[in-house]
């Protein structure tokens, strides 16, 4: 068994490495446990991937994790993504918003080998949600307010604003009919809240919003509702989604951001990798 911890990652801090082994001697397991500098990270993943261990633990952030999920493959070993950095999309979706050592104990006494589906976008894996358009623009402001920056987050959310409707995306799920939105979101089954962890398709949903207002309006149905109410969101489900601009398209993928040709393609994956993980609520 192999353990990467990324201590310098969100919530991680610099006596888990210790507290983990502690864990894991106590279920009588024996494992390595790394703690790497984070320019030494991605070099100490691939490392103990090429170990061959039979689980491999994370406790990192969520680039990190899906990092880990693209080195190991459906074939690779096993992973047990533990919740150490902010967001915590994967780990939440798989332990629940649990710390990090109870997801573990989760993990340890009730997880069980199972596949994990995802979605495949130009050479990129996402396990949870991917939102491509304009509102992905917000991100930096986003990272700044995350980094207590906030003239900085300010200075970045107007630059985003200004820019959110200057580029309209046409997109289309599956064989049906193209149709033009500001934003196009994807889930992964194992994130959705309305489909199974076990559904072989995403979750797809247009934001077809036009204005700032309507932009408030959407924001306000998440907060006090569901967004997927808000007469601004068209949802379905999908196996292949082809999306086009006129100019690269700006996206996050599981937090992370990244730039996407302007013609761009995701599929859905019914095998990304495989997680240690408890039986769903509706099975245990």
């Amino acid at each position: 068994m192999e353990v990467v911890a990324n201590v310098a990652s969100g919530s991680v801090g610099p006596d888990a490495p210790d507290e983990i082994a502690r864990m894991l001697a106590q279920y009588g397991v024996s494992a390595e446990v790394h703690a790497p500098a984070p320019d030494e990270l991605m070099d100490r993943l691939k490392a103990s991937i090429e170990a061959g261990p039979d689980l491999l633990i994370t406790l990192a952030g969520d680039g990190t994790v899906r990092a880990a999920a693209e080195l190991c493959g459906p074939d690779g070993p096993t992973i047990a993504p533990l919740p150490g950095g902010t967001m915590n999309m994967l780990p939440h979706a798989v332990y629940g918003a649990v710390p990090w050592p109870e997801a573990l104990r989760l993990a340890l006494e009730s997880g069980h080998e199972r596949d994990l589906g995802g979605g495949c976008i130009e050479g990129h894996r996402f396990l949870c949600a991917a939102i491509l358009g304009s509102p992905a623009r917000f991100a930096a402001a986003r990272e700044a307010v995350r980094e207590r920056k906030l003239l900085l987050a300010w200075a970045r959310a107007k630059r985003a604003l200004r820019r959110a409707f200057t580029g309209r995306l046409r997109y289309r799920f599956d064989d049906r009919p193209p149709a033009k939105a500001e934003a196009v979101l994807l889930i992964c089954p194992i994130a959705s809240k309305v489909m199974r962890a076990d559904d072989p398709a995403l979750e797809a949903a247009a934001l077809d919003v036009r204005g700032a207002g309507e932009v408030l309006r959407l924001g306000f149905n998440a907060l006090v509702s569901d967004w997927r109410a808000d007469p601004a969101v068209e949802g379905r489900s999908c196996k292949r989604a082809l999306i086009r601009s006129a100019h690269p398209i700006p996206a996050i993928l599981d937090g992370e951001t990244v730039t996407l040709p302007a013609v761009t393609e995701v599929r859905f994956d019914p095998r990304v990798c495989r997680v240690l993980a408890p039986p769903p609520k509706d099975e245990r």
